[in-house]
């Protein structure tokens, strides 16, 4: 029997067979990472539509009309020399207000998270003698947290950071 006769050019072995494409290595390489590409885009879509855009505001007037009168609270708690000292123990909120008019019957906190606005909370804190005051605390996901006292007439503000 004599071999057949190949074409001096082609550098396949005398003993290899061509195999269908999908069942080569390289086409798989090669569309691997364009399918990355398409998966990682795709959950970034999903991403974009199921997360909420809590720092984008359509009433950005309105909200820097509101932080005049904020920043306003604030000079009237320092007029007033208010101070307040917090902790958490116990899932209970303890603050000791100390300052000109600082026994109001209740104080209101928010509980502000520094970037994802459905996890605040708002809380209303006893007095449970003079100056102190507590409430029970929801258990808090991990994060950078500001906490914003008030008294309930909403004339003046203490804003803290952290707990």
């Amino acid at each position: 029997m004599t071999e057949p006769v190949r074409p001096i050019h082609d550098p396949r072995p005398a003993d290899h067979e061509a195999k269908p494409w999908f069942k080569e290595p390289w086409p798989w390489i090669l569309m691997s990472g364009p399918a990355v590409v398409v998966v990682a885009g795709a959950f970034t879509i999903w991403l974009a539509f199921v997360s909420s855009d809590g720092l984008v505001a359509d009433d950005y007037y309105k909200r820097g009309l509101a932080i005049n009168q904020e920043l306003q609270r604030d000079r009237v708690a320092a007029e007033r020399s208010l101070t307040a000292e917090m902790n958490a123990s116990d899932g209970v909120l303890h603050v000791r207000l100390a300052g000109r008019d600082a026994d109001p019957p209740a104080l209101f906190a928010r509980m502000v998270h520094a970037t994802r606005a459905g996890l605040d909370e708002r809380l209303r804190l006893a007095r449970v003698g003079p100056g102190l005051y507590q409430a029970e605390l929801p258990e808090l996901p991990r994060g950078r947290w500001r906490v914003i006292l008030e008294d309930a007439r909403g004339e003046w503000r203490l804003v803290k950071e952290g707990l």
